[in-house]
C-alpha cells in the first residue's frame, strides 16, 4: 500500500498541514508512523478529508463528522457500500437542514416583504411582542409556533 506524507496529503486535498494535524487530533483520520516516526497516510484519507471539507461547507461540525467517520472500517479502505451507509445516515439530517432553510427563506421573505423590519411592533407576525414569552431570539424563525394574539 502506497502511503503519503503529510505534505503529499496536503497537496492532494488542498488543506494545510496544520489543518490535517487538527483533523488527526479530532479523530477524523489516523496516520501510521514509519520507522523514523513520521506520519504516513493511506490514500483513502484523501477521500475522508475531501468528505470533511464538503460536509463542513454544508455546516456539519467536526465533532459530528468524527462520529460519522468512526463508522468507516479500520484497516482497509472504505468501499462504495461503506460510503453509501454514511450517506444514508446523513440523509435525514440533510433533509432536516433543507426544511429549516426553506422555512427560513419563506418566513424571512414575508417579514422583509411587510417593510416594517421591527418584529416587536409587527401587527402581522408578532403583535404585542408575543414571541418574547418563548425566550430570546427570532422565535418564529427558530421553530416556535406562532400563536395568534
Amino acid at each position: 500500500m502506497a502511503l503519503l506524507s503529510i505534505g503529499e496529503l496536503a497537496a492532494r486535498t488542498g488543506l494545510s498541514v496544520p489543518a490535517i494535524r487538527h483533523y488527526e487530533a479530532m479523530g477524523l483520520i489516523t496516520p501510521l508512523r514509519n520507522a523514523g516516526g513520521h506520519r504516513r497516510y493511506a490514500r483513502a484519507d484523501i477521500r475522508r478529508l475531501s468528505f470533511v471539507r464538503i460536509a463542513q461547507g454544508l455546516g456539519f461540525p467536526l465533532a459530528r463528522l468524527a462520529e460519522v467517520l468512526a463508522g468507516l472500517p479500520q484497516g482497509r479502505p472504505p468501499g462504495r457500500e461503506d460510503w453509501a451507509r454514511i450517506s444514508t445516515g446523513l440523509r435525514a439530517e440533510i433533509d432536516e437542514r433543507i426544511a429549516r432553510l426553506e422555512a427560513l427563506r419563506d418566513k424571512l421573505d414575508g417579514c422583509i416583504g411587510c417593510g416594517c423590519l421591527s418584529l416587536d411592533k409587527c401587527a402581522l407576525w408578532n403583535p404585542g411582542d408575543v414571541a418574547a414569552r418563548h425566550g430570546a431570539g427570532p422565535r418564529w424563525l427558530m421553530g416556535d409556533r406562532h400563536e395568534p394574539g
